[in-house]
């Protein structure tokens, strides 16, 4: 499963190939006539609300797109605009934060008394920041209670494992291991405060390897989730075989069919809609826009706080004076907006 990227990563004019929703990926609803007056006034345009992020497209170029993850989202607003179609409107505004920098969209639609483009982002928004045990690692988290697992809207327990130590300190924990069918949780018996749920979507590798303990189970997380690395004693080593085959068959099952929790649904069945893998496949396309320099971004920057532009300096791989970059950049990360070939 390719590392998944859509949900945190806010990109302009991406090809076509990653447009397509990736495994587990689903339309939540689908808008038309819809206007991104800050970068492409005048053209009209689809919304599509997944569960993993906002996918925007001109009807007339396909190729002029944009795709914002859910989790780039800071805020979601109204605000009167002046659109090149539909003139003074009210229209959703957008602020979002990707790659430490700041991005600002507004969406307006074009037909009149449409409520859905708030009330379907506003919604999904909300759904996808209630389900982050889904998606993410968590320690020392408000998982447990009582003993007992919170258990989560679609997630059914497989099997829990009692006398099973953590062996993250010198001395290990005694505590309990819970598999379900979207992560497991491991919590100690004395202080079920001290607890991890890792998702499988996060876990890298699971292995069996000899520790100063003994045989353990050992599970890595992958580089965005930490790269924590979590050592487990199950005894006898029989328990510890079964565990190991149990974990290792449900995270292939995962990754093959992802769930991330996000779950949205109107009240009414005329606004079910239909999964296409392919969102543009009613479009006429030409040719991947992979090559091509988008002359748009600067549009959508949100630098609320630039006041003066910094002062020059010598860049020697450019050979020539350039504004100073900002702090937490260097020169190969912005002419990184250039797509590779």
């Amino acid at each position: 499963m390719a590392l998944m990227w859509e949900d945190k990563e806010v990109s302009f004019d991406v090809p076509y190939s990653e447009m397509r929703l990736r495994l587990g990926e689903k339309v939540i609803d689908r808008i038309e006539s819809i206007e991104d007056t800050k970068g492409n006034a005048g053209d009209r345009g689809r919304l599509i609300i997944t569960n993993l992020r906002l996918l925007w497209h001109s009807m007339t170029s396909p190729r002029v797109n944009l795709s914002i993850g859910l989790n780039c989202l800071l805020s979601i607003s109204t605000r009167i605009v002046n659109s090149k179609i539909k003139g003074t409107t009210e229209a959703l505004h957008l602020l979002t934060l990707s790659s430490g920098t700041r991005y600002e969209f507004i969406f307006t639609s074009l037909i009149q008394g449409n409520s859905r483009l708030f009330t379907s982002v506003v919604g999904v928004h909300k759904a996808y920041n209630s389900s982050k045990l889904y998606r993410e690692l968590k320690l020392r988290g408000g998982v447990v209670h009582n003993k007992q697992l919170k258990i989560l809207p679609l997630e059914q327990v497989i099997s829990s494992v009692h006398g099973v130590w953590n062996l993250s300190s010198d001395q290990g924990s005694l505590g309990t291991f819970i598999v379900s069918n979207v992560r497991f949780v491991w919590f100690a018996d004395i202080n079920e405060g001290f607890n991890v749920s890792l998702p499988y979507l996060q876990i890298d590798s699971i292995r069996i390897r000899d520790s100063k303990f003994g045989r353990a189970l050992v599970v890595k997380s992958t580089e965005r989730s930490g790269n924590f690395v979590l050592g487990f004693k199950v005894d006898p080593e029989e328990k510890l075989t079964t565990l190991y085959k149990e974990l290792t068959s449900l995270h292939t099952v995962y990754l093959n069919n992802p769930l991330y929790g996000v779950e949205y649904k109107w009240n009414l069945k005329s606004n079910d809609v239909e999964q296409k893998s392919d969102l543009l496949e009613d479009l006429e396309v030409i040719e991947d826009p992979k090559n091509e320099i988008g002359n748009t971004l600067t549009a959508y920057l949100a630098d609320e706080g630039h006041k003066k532009d910094r002062k020059p300096v010598y860049c020697k791989e450019l050979g020539l004076a350039i504004e100073s970059i900002k702090e937490g950049y260097t020169l190969k990360k912005l002419w990184e907006v250039i797509p590779s070939n």
